[in-house]
């Protein structure tokens, strides 16, 4: 080998090196087609909000109004009173909590079950869990509703959280991640090392599992924050109503206070917006890390 060759390489391989650290980053139409998406997504609250500051007569007028009024806070507080909504809102966050948090244990547990352990007819099960995704929810309703009717569960908050403690689509997601992100040696090293099945589930599948339960208890309290079918069934907004129930009863009348609806799905909406201005950092880096792991 020449001192030419030995010199082109050597020249090739820090080039390959130093394009190695570069940074990609995107450019101008990259940019200008998120700034649309972000602004289509922004558009329907900033509506909201507009149209919560402002009073029905003017939001019927032709063009519609597009900038804030002087009703905000005004509209804000006949919502806050008429709606009860500081009752809702606690209710919808232990609701939405409980859900989410029950949805992502046994979601867990069973998907772990599933993607890992050995058992009779798991195949079938899993067939069957996964076909439960296909039978409309509405079929359910009439003997869900003599259920908890005999059970004297009318118009209380369990009658909405028992029934949705687990979900098909939380067993079938957390089963496909641990296929991929849980390694079969880890959890025989920790029964060698002479670990119980709790144990193993604490110390090696919970944390293994931690980005899937993030994103999973995200779009679990989401779903259970505007859940509507089955909370205006089973709840009435003078007993325990969540946030759904209790905008059914803004702007009733012969001409609804279009005004007021708005503000009342303003106030239902700005927990959700804090929640992720809170927490969409963890839940974001959770993602990034298990797709790094996978």
């Amino acid at each position: 080998m020449t001192s030419e060759t030995r010199g082109t390489r050597t020249r090739r391989g820090a080039g390959t090196r130093r394009g190695a650290g570069l940074q990609r980053h995107a450019g101008r139409i990259t940019y200008a087609v998120l700034a649309l998406f972000a602004a289509g997504s922004l558009f329907p609250l900033l509506w909201t909000a507009i149209a919560a500051s402002r009073n029905t007569t003017r939001l019927a007028q032709t063009p519609p109004p597009f900038w804030f009024g002087g009703n905000l806070v005004r509209n804000l507080r006949i919502a806050w009173t008429d709606a009860n909504m500081g009752t809702a809102l606690f209710n919808t966050v232990l609701v939405a909590g409980t859900v989410a948090a029950g949805t992502v244990l046994f979601s867990t547990l069973a998907g772990f079950a599933f993607a890992k352990l050995r058992f009779r007819f798991k195949s079938l099960l899993l067939l069957l869990v996964i076909g439960t995704m296909m039978v409309p929810p509405q079929l359910g309703v009439v003997p869900l509703y003599m259920l908890i009717a005999e059970l004297s569960w009318t118009d209380r908050l369990q009658a909405v959280v028992l029934p949705t403690l687990v979900s098909a689509f939380g067993v079938f997601f957390m089963r496909q991640y641990l296929v991929q992100a849980l390694p079969t040696e880890l959890i025989e090293a920790a029964r060698v090392d002479g670990a119980s099945s709790w144990r193993v589930v604490w110390h090696v599948v919970f944390p293994a599992a931690r980005p899937a339960m993030a994103v999973l208890g995200m779009l679990t309290f989401v779903l259970a924050w505007n859940d509507f079918f089955w909370p205006i069934i089973a709840l009435t907004q003078n007993g325990s109503p969540t946030v759904q129930v209790a905008l059914t009863g803004l702007g009733r009348g012969y001409i609804p206070d279009q005004s007021v609806i708005m503000a009342g799905a303003l106030l239902g909406t700005l927990p959700l917006l804090l929640a992720f201005v809170i927490f969409g950092k963890h839940i974001v880096g959770g993602i990034m890390t298990g797709a790094v792991k996978g």
